[in-house]
């Protein structure tokens, strides 16, 4: 158990130290990413504010991980309803079907994308970004709603149904708030799964690249190397803030339901 721990321990510490390296560099007075460091500055981050290139990078990325987590939570709210409640022929094989790109490689899966879209002879674009955004948040989605929906009373939509409600309106208005931190969670996590991603949204971005896209095509000019740091530290700080407020929704929701928490979305 020991050995255990302390595999953990280093395995985290051999992850994580990289990104620690970045707010270090990035108030770093100097060019050369190296140390000794030569002293304390917000220069980097005033130059962020400078460069009109950058901005309309962060634009995009805003409008595609929003249209991105908006409607793969909408496609993982119908999947995990149908998931909960129904039974229905070759239920284990959709659904592990629609699961299936969180085992895929997303090299495997943005180059398919692409050849199929060149083959139908559609433009590459934003939206095109967003298709393949969907294509991977989906299944976290369903992840995080499966436990929402799996939580619910169903005699409490039925009793609703009794009363005189229509089933869409039982839907609204008893099964929809109860699962809003599911829902939540799930739009955070998407959100921030698409405004990450940069694979798919290489391979599939038009004239108006995402943000991702946009550093890695900085990192062939050395003298951008700390202002790519203090965006990266941004970034960074940005992800831990979504990710930390999605999962405290997600832990408040399942108290509310009285279910064990089982400690993560998945």
């Amino acid at each position: 158990m020991k050995g255990l721990r302390l595999y953990a321990i280093f395995y985290l510490l051999f992850l994580y130290a990289p990104i620690a390296l970045l707010p270090v560099f990035a108030f770093n007075n100097g060019t050369v990413i190296a140390f000794p460091l030569r002293g304390f500055t917000f220069e980097w981050f005033r130059e962020l504010m400078t460069i009109p290139a950058l901005h309309a990078a962060v634009l995009n990325s805003l409008a595609i991980a929003v249209s991105s987590a908006v409607i793969a939570t909408c496609l993982g709210i119908c999947a995990a309803r149908a998931g909960t409640r129904f039974a229905f022929p070759g239920k284990k094989g959709i659904l592990g079907l629609i699961m299936l790109p969180l085992v895929l490689p997303e090299i495997i899966v943005a180059v398919s994308l692409l050849v199929v879209l060149l083959q139908l002879g559609l433009p590459l674009g934003s939206w095109t970004v967003v298709l393949g955004h969907v294509l991977m948040c989906t299944p976290f989605s369903i992840a995080i709603l499966n436990s929402a929906f799996q939580s619910l009373d169903v005699s409490l939509e039925e009793a609703a149904i009794d009363l005189g409600e229509s089933r869409w309106s039982s839907f609204r208005l008893i099964t929809l708030p109860l699962v809003m931190p599911g829902i939540v969670s799930s739009l955070l996590i998407a959100f921030t799964i698409s405004l990450d991603e940069f694979i798919i949204a290489f391979f599939l971005t038009g004239t108006n690249p995402t943000l991702p896209v946009y550093i890695w095509g900085q990192l062939r000019f050395p003298q951008k190397i700390p202002v790519i740091m203090a965006l990266g530290t941004l970034l960074v700080l940005t992800s831990v803030i979504l990710l930390t407020v999605a999962e405290y929704v997600r832990r408040r929701g399942a108290a509310r339901t009285g279910k064990a928490d089982a400690g993560g979305f998945l």
